[in-house]
């Protein structure tokens, strides 16, 4: 799957990868690349209609296809009618990115079964599902093999008791990245990759942004193509399963006692 491949046919065959998250920011830039590399695109979003209707748009100029899909990830139903919406819209699909991402503020006082709750379905449940589904997918074609990519987080390297909730689930779905490969080979790879501080948010003014970015041993943090380089990679490497990339820049080989947004 390093490439289009040629069926027998000798017509050229676009491999196709669904992206969770894939409207803005990290996902959007997964897209972007994949589709640069040939691969049809669906494009998974929640709310942001119009930001998903533009990474279609872009990744249609790139690859030729792309499609959007809908869908609240808190919700199994949602999440199980998900890839097979995937599959009958491009008859295929080789691969699942998950990095849609639930990412709300509590601690170790603040913390509920609720918020709990919350980040567990959205960013570990669904992964498990779209994992398993995908696997059910290729093992429906002769010879197929299917690849998962889940976005992780530096912070499991480097651990700080804020936004408990939300690496808690990380956690849970780095776990998981074990399992999967363990279980559902040799049809299905799984691989996590782990950015650091790559994007800035509402919570760090852009000065704060770029001295947390320098915090790291190579001076800089993760830039959004050094991720989607990493993506790519754990796609097209059929030799990698059971792992996780660790793309920070060493940030994880550095003590934080509070997250970067908190500092």
């Amino acid at each position: 799957m390093s490439s289009p491949s040629t069926n027998k046919g000798n017509a050229p065959h676009q491999p196709t990868v669904l992206i969770t998250g894939a409207a803005k920011r990290l996902g959007r830039e997964i897209a972007l690349k994949l589709a640069g590399l040939g691969w049809r695109v669906a494009v998974h979003y929640r709310d942001s209609v119009e930001d998903a209707r533009q990474t279609v748009a872009d990744c249609q100029k790139l690859a030729g296809q792309s499609q959007a899909f809908r869908a609240n990830l808190s919700n199994e139903s949602a999440v199980r009618q998900l890839l097979p919406q995937v599959v009958k819209a491009f008859g295929q699909v080789d691969a699942v990115v998950n990095s849609a991402s639930t990412f709300e503020f509590d601690d170790a006082k603040g913390f509920s079964f609720e918020a709990m709750d919350k980040h567990m379905r959205a960013n570990a449940g669904a992964a498990v599902i779209l994992s398993a589904a995908l696997h059910d997918h290729v093992s429906e074609r002769e010879g197929a093999q299917g690849v998962v990519v889940n976005l992780l987080d530096q912070k499991l390297w480097n651990p700080n008791p804020d936004f408990f909730s939300y690496t808690l689930s990380k956690a849970a779905l780095e776990s998981a990245n074990t399992m999967l490969a363990q279980a559902l080979a040799p049809r299905l790879r799984v691989v996590g990759v782990a950015p650091g501080l790559t994007l800035t948010s509402t919570m760090l003014t852009p000065e704060k942004f770029q001295a947390m970015h320098k915090l790291s041993p190579l001076g800089r943090s993760s830039t959004a193509d050094n991720i989607t380089q990493a993506v790519a990679f754990a796609i097209t490497n059929s030799g990698v399963t059971g792992t996780t990339i660790l793309v920070d820049g060493g940030q994880h080989l550095m003590k934080f006692d509070r997250d970067f947004s908190m500092l």
